[in-house]
């Protein structure tokens, strides 16, 4: 199955918006197609490094997929980059939106600390007061 990239990113704008993302963050993946990571402590957004934007554009070759956000976190397992992402199965688009619902996603979790327990997986997530994203659980 080939869904279009521009179709996953009309898709990847909407759970955008549905997170509350902020705005401008938003506009300038829409228009210049910047992926933002939110950063501890405050959750705020920024741009991805060199390094980061190597590691999303594997990702999506290998998996044909839309990555639209990073959430990064330390945690007793790691250093971890979440990839909040658009897959290559619209079918299952609508369950994605309905977790969101939830404060809930399928990621794919990049674990730095340990790369063997890298893995997609359901993850909890909220808006942080930056108007970014913070990993629950």
């Amino acid at each position: 199955m080939e869904v279009s990239r521009e179709k996953k990113k009309i898709e990847a704008i909407a759970r955008m918006k549905k997170w509350g993302i902020y705005g401008e963050t938003i506009k300038q993946f829409e228009k210049d197609n910047l992926v933002s990571e939110s950063r501890p402590p405050f959750g705020a957004c920024f741009w991805l490094d060199a390094e980061q934007k190597k590691r999303v554009e594997q990702f999506e070759r290998e998996h044909d997929a839309l990555v639209y956000h990073v959430i990064h976190g330390f945690t007793n397992i790691g250093e971890l980059e979440n990839y909040l992402y658009v897959s290559d199965y619209e079918e299952e688009w609508e369950m994605d939106r309905e977790a969101i619902e939830n404060n809930q996603q399928l990621v794919y979790v990049l674990n730095h600390s340990m790369p063997d327990c890298s893995e997609f997986g359901s993850i909890g997530i909220e808006l942080t007061p930056a108007a970014g994203l913070r990993r629950t659980w």
